[in-house]
């Protein structure tokens, strides 16, 4: 999955309509990353136990509500919520 992707993703769970915007690097940084969950299975046991999606939904949803009850009072935070058909 690339960056470009995890944006895409958020933008969906999040039924944003931002445009993902690129910009070049002002710094050296690595040009390619493949993280792996190998070595914490190993040393500790861990194993994922929420897949991606459901945890961007949870993280998306936790930030909604502390925007909306640290900074907007009780207005609601992000897109309006469509009518049930």
């Amino acid at each position: 999955m690339t960056v470009f992707d995890l944006a895409a993703r958020i933008r969906r769970l999040s039924g944003s309509d931002s445009e993902i915007i690129f910009r070049p690097l002002h710094y050296t940084d690595v040009e390619m990353r493949i993280p792996n969950v190998d070595k914490a299975r190993s040393q500790l046991g861990w194993e994922p136990r929420v897949d991606l999606d459901d945890g961007l939904a949870r993280t998306i949803a936790w930030y909604r509500e502390f925007l909306r009850t640290r900074f907007f009072g009780t207005r609601p935070v992000g897109p309006p919520q469509r009518a049930a058909a």
